[in-house]
């Protein structure tokens, strides 16, 4: 039977699905939830957070955002599509753990390669069923998401008091820098033209991947826009390096106070006017790049069904979303950014549920983001029109500067 630490596979048979045994869920408050394995047997340590889109398996746990998270599916019933080669967000699984109501025996889907239980066994993932789902979103939504294990096979054997001591013991999100754990190591290229795009790119953008969906430059390509993807550690020379139209940070994990480096590159891209769009994690750095501090949520904004008002046309978007941290700005209409060379700002969408501030629009220089997922590949697409709207602002900053340089030309 494999065993798992740390999410590493020893047995060299790995995509045998082990059978299932005793496994416990221990939170950091003491509180715990009995099952059985699911997945790979072992540990797993993390932030316990709960996601509550019925669809979309798949996605959730390739996307970078959950690196070192716990996931709760809220949907009781996990796996009966199984997986497949081309829905995958990333390169590889990312969550921690997961945690399942009732997992499928087996997958029932056309498109189904394999079992979702065989590629968390495949990928080292420690995995649980059979609890109360339901109840542990609930705790977590009064109590806060907060450090978690999941304990499986010969690791669940330990006393309770050991389980509790382990997971005090390790680390809390707060503070946690993992854009650059989870980003490439070498920048590539997403072409318009392998994307369905005749003619030739009618744009280019450096995108700096901090945990960044596959779907997200294949939407900019579908568009005409060239895609430079560059590291979590790329510099401003790297940047102009690629000589973008415009510039682009993505989602990622951790905590948006750390990321120091990011911001410091933002704010030279602001300075030379590039028009900026940033997800996620790229809303967060633009509120610090502005002045703007953040701050984390209780048990934050994980599923597909997430509404948010856009504040300048008062539609309401079903959105995506997985963070745990927000920005805080203020909400009373446009004010000038702490950092006063940016001009004025407001934030541009809210969140229906809790009014946390969605996303922000700089007025006097071109740069906006929002902290949901446009690009959505397990849906919704309610707002795949920022990707549109990015392309205007590149467009509308484009003629400006020729308009410009023509009047110097005319001096």
């Amino acid at each position: 039977m494999p065993i798992v630490e740390s999410n590493k596979v020893t047995d060299s048979n790995a995509a045998t699905t082990p059978t299932p045994s005793a496994a416990v869920l221990v939170l950091e408050d003491g509180r715990m939830f009995r099952g059985r394995s699911y997945g790979a047997q072992g540990t797993a340590l993390g932030e316990a957070v709960f996601a509550t889109g019925m669809t979309g398996y798949q996605e959730t746990i390739t996307d970078p955002s959950y690196a070192r998270q716990l996931v709760v599916q809220t949907a009781p019933h996990i796996g009966n599509t199984g997986v497949n080669s081309e829905d995958a967000e990333s390169r590889k699984i990312w969550v921690a753990g997961y945690i399942v109501r009732d997992a499928a025996r087996r997958p029932s889907n056309w498109r189904s390669e394999r079992s979702l239980d065989a590629e968390l066994v495949e990928q080292g993932i420690v995995g649980i069923q059979g609890v109360d789902t339901r109840a542990i979103t609930r705790h977590l939504r009064e109590h806060k998401t907060m450090r978690a294990g999941i304990f499986s096979g010969e690791a669940a054997q330990a006393s309770d008091k050991e389980l509790l001591e382990t997971v005090l013991a390790s680390a809390p999100m707060e503070g946690a820098a993992l854009a650059e754990e989870v980003s490439i190591d070498e920048a590539y290229v997403v072409e318009p033209k392998d994307h369905g795009w005749d003619g030739e790119p009618r744009f280019s953008i450096a995108a700096v991947d901090l945990g960044i969906k596959a779907m997200t430059p294949v939407r900019f390509a579908e568009r005409g826009v060239r895609v430079h993807v560059l590291p979590a550690t790329a510099t401003l020379e790297d940047v102009n390096a690629v000589s973008p139209d415009g510039f682009f940070m993505s989602n990622g994990p951790g905590d948006p106070a750390t990321a120091d480096h990011q911001v410091t590159l933002l704010r030279s891209v602001l300075d030379e006017k590039l028009p900026y769009f940033g997800i996620c994690f790229g809303n967060q750095i633009l509120g610090r790049a502005l002045g703007f501090g953040t701050y984390k949520l209780r048990y934050g904004h994980r599923g597909i069904n997430q509404p948010v008002m856009d504040r300048r046309t008062g539609k309401v978007e079903i959105t995506s979303q997985n963070h745990g941290f927000a920005v805080d700005a203020p909400m009373n209409g446009a004010t000038v950014a702490p950092e006063e060379r940016y001009g004025r700002v407001e934030v541009s969408h809210v969140s229906l549920n809790d009014d946390v501030v969605e996303g922000l629009a700089c007025l006097d220089i071109p740069a906006f983001s929002v902290q949901y997922h446009p690009e959505a590949a397990a849906g919704p697409h309610d707002a795949a029109y920022l990707f549109d709207r990015f392309i205007d602002l590149m467009a509308e900053t484009k003629a400006a500067n020729s308009t410009d340089t023509k009047t110097e030309d005319q001096k």
